[in-house]
């Protein structure tokens, strides 16, 4: 390849760097980490014979390994300046103990009852209790992806959920009472929307102090920066800080959690950030994996956590029977062993017998832990382990709850247990009987694992949504006032969902009445029947003679028509839609004007009519017929409703797109709400793709998962109403 004149320099001088930093970085070469994941030795791969053949890992060649990952970590601690003082401090050593953590979003209907309008903490902890053993810590996710659809940043997406702050904090405080840590996600790419007013540093210590939460995620973030662990010192109030990814090395001194995000493979990697620093905790996080088996096995390899999380961004993606026996029983292992972990002389691919089958060896004082997990797709019975033998010592299958005799060869002894396929196992030795916790751990292992995991059913199933009726109403004899009469036909309903995550997975999206799943990508050709539909969306002047004729007060008045003061919106603003309104709301208003809200076709076929047009007026954006877009950080409201008669759809209809979004159908599943959201708004937060995308088109709709009346509501999101015609 011809090298230019003026790169041939820099690129000799690079190489002859290179070949003085060869002997400083053997070390560093051999098994140099993959991200967060240190390679095993080559011999533990498999090696067809045209590949060579495999060579048997020898005590040598193990020992090799473990010096020079040994080696390596001793040079990387000194090359960082490692001080490890923060895992120390009271405050923030739960983590060490934190196995399973799921990432929960606040949409679980699980978590909040929205008809009671409660939390229902009990009874989101006891079905996990039920099908998995129960969590250490908790993620609680109230931002992405609903964040950007107006200008409320991640605090006050928080404080948005019911009660305000104060019900946050009892929320929190329920999860402290049955024994669960809380964390809050914090994302730096969240700059488009309103501005804190100080550095988000202080912001979010004093937020989280104000909610006592017991730490933070940080999403997307290669380490969440030092600046945030001393702002939650200096606010008296420490926290957790767990990146998504991996920080830097030196960021291990106070990031004290991690995800992990790894590409498994047959034999187990090590985590850099467990061996650097065992204290560390790490929860493995693979969110669309449906099976788990990889994660839970290097999980409990690594005696680290798993990120349990199955409502993804409002896509259930739970967990199987099978997996969740699996979590039981590893989780229950680890957390009666927690102290093990922590072990400065963890030897990780302590040799064994058969292959496919690997352990890590613990030891603590006299004591020693073997975890062990069998890759194969086949049970394994018989010769596993040599260890170390001396008179009175005894040794136990802690995950069948019984005691091993050894086969004693000298100062050696072999143990002899079954590891299921795919399963687990963990071994126990020390001197004399086993004190009462591990007496305590074996009862309930040996109970628990009466029955193999086979047994469990591994099958992944999807969940089911249902369409919320929408009651007809009384059907009008002629055109009613500010309405248009949309004639009905034969029409070819095409639509897609815009949720930025879940490719065209079944799951994602919604599942219509004729569909037998859930999917981001629908066409049915319906017979529309003949309807009226509003020709503006309900403006506040229409909201406010409903306010006075009803005294309407909602239960849950969070965030209830923000923008209005002392019961009246702002002056000039009589044409404007009405926003910071609920569903609940809208309904409310619909009934009392005799009118409903549109099922999403109808909205549709109203705005495209059967030419199938991209925009209402037409296949061609055009800027006129829409609000110039407010790409700031405060919202300067909608503009009037009839202000942009270009828009008008082929029937007439005004302001179906650009101006506020508009409310339409609701789906529910047995977790989550989602309500589908028509025509986009003229707010756009800049800076990040993971904001609320906008629906500008015809054939495209927004998903907007629901809570509570104070957390669904937005500043502009609207709607407009319906009804029925002879």
């Amino acid at each position: 390849m011809k090298i230019s004149a003026r790169l041939k320099r820099p690129v000799a001088i690079s190489c002859l760097a290179a070949t003085f930093a060869l002997p400083a970085l053997a070390q560093d070469f051999r098994y140099h980490p993959k991200a967060q994941q240190i390679p095993p030795p080559a011999c533990l791969t498999m090696h067809f014979p045209w590949e060579g053949g495999s060579t048997p890992c020898s005590p040598e060649a193990h020992e090799e390994w473990l010096k020079a990952i040994t080696d390596w970590r001793t040079e990387r601690l000194i090359r960082v300046g490692y001080d490890g003082s923060r895992y120390n401090m009271p405050e923030l050593k739960w983590a060490q103990s934190a196995f399973i953590q799921p990432q929960m979003m606040v949409h679980d209907r699980y978590f909040y009852d929205p008809v009671a309008g409660k939390y229902t903490v009990d009874r989101y902890l006891d079905d996990l209790d039920k099908r998995y053993g129960g969590i250490d810590a908790v993620l609680i996710w109230a931002t992405y992806p609903n964040m950007g659809i107006d200008n409320r940043n991640q605090e006050d997406m928080v404080a948005s959920m019911p009660g305000g702050v104060e019900g946050v904090k009892q929320m929190v405080a329920d999860f402290h009472r049955r024994g669960v840590k809380v964390l809050f996600p914090i994302m730096m790419w969240d700059q488009g929307t309103r501005d804190p007013g100080k550095d988000w540093y202080t912001a979010t210590a004093e937020f989280m102090k104000s909610i006592d939460a017991d730490g933070v995620n940080g999403d997307t973030q290669d380490g969440v920066p030092l600046a945030f662990s001393l702002a939650a010192d200096k606010a008296g109030h420490p926290l957790v800080f767990e990146p998504e990814n991996g920080p830097a090395d030196e960021g291990l001194a106070w990031n004290v959690m991690t995800w992990g995000q790894y590409d498994f493979q047959f034999a187990p990697t090590v985590d850099k950030y467990r061996w650097l620093e065992p204290r560390h905790q790490v929860n493995i996080q693979g969110r669309w994996n449906r099976d788990k088996t990889d994660d839970l096995q290097y999980a409990f390899f690594n005696g680290e956590g798993w990120e349990s999380w199955e409502d993804v961004w409002g896509i259930w993606n739970g967990v199987t029977p099978r997996d969740a026996e699996a979590t039981r029983r590893m989780a229950t292992m680890e957390r009666a062993v927690a102290p093990f972990f922590a072990s400065t002389g963890w030897e990780p691919l302590y040799p064994m017998h058969r292959y496919g089958v690997y352990s890590s060896r613990w030891p603590l004082e006299n004591r020693t832990i073997w975890t062990i997990v069998n890759r194969n797709e086949y049970d394994v019975q018989g010769r596993q382990i040599t260890v170390a033998y001396s008179p009175g010592m005894k040794y136990y299958d802690v995950y069948h709850g019984v005691e091993l005799k050894p086969e004693v060869e000298g100062d050696k002894a072999v143990l002899s247990f079954p590891i299921e396929a795919h399963g687990f196992g963990m071994v126990y030795a020390a001197e004399g009987e086993p004190n009462a916790a591990m007496q305590k751990l074996m009862t309930k292992m040996k109970t628990l694992t009466t029955s193999p995991l086979s047994s469990y059913s591994h099958e992944w199933k999807w969940m089911p949504q249902q369409l919320v009726e929408i009651a007809s109403t009384k059907a009008a004899t002629a055109t009613p006032a500010n309405m248009v009469k949309i004639d009905g036909g034969e029409y070819v309903f095409r639509v897609q969902g815009i949720e930025v995550e879940g490719s065209d997975d079944i799951g994602v999206d919604v599942q219509f009445p004729w569909e037998d799943s859930p999917r981001r990508f629908h066409e049915h050709k319906m017979e529309i029947k003949p309807f009226y539909i509003d020709k503006y969306p309900v403006t506040n002047a229409e909201f406010k003679k409903f306010m006075d004729a009803t005294h309407y007060s909602p239960k849950d008045s969070l965030n209830f028509l923000k923008d209005w003061q002392n019961g009246s919106y702002p002056a000039g603003w009589d044409n404007k839609p009405v926003t910071w309104v609920s569903i609940e709301d809208a309904r409310a208003y619909a009934k009392w004007a005799g009118k409903r809200l549109p099922h999403e076709w109808e909205w549709q076929y109203a705005a495209q009519g059967k030419d199938e047009r991209t925009y209402p007026w037409g296949d061609r954006w055009d800027d006129k017929a829409v609000p110039v877009p407010d790409k700031g950080r405060t919202m300067r409201g909608p503009d009037n409703v009839d202000a942009h008669p270009q828009g008008a759809s082929p029937f007439g209809v005004m302001d179906m797109v650009g101006n506020v979004w508009q409310w339409t159908d609701e789906y529910v599943d047995d977790r989550t709400r989602g309500g589908i959201l028509r025509g986009g708004s003229y707010y756009q937060p800049q800076g990040s793709i993971w904001y609320f995308p906008q629906a500008y088109r015809n054939d495209n709709h927004g998903k907007l998962l629901m809570m509570s009346p104070s957390y669904d509501r937005s500043g502009a999101l609207g709607f407009r109403c319906v009804q029925d015609a002879q």
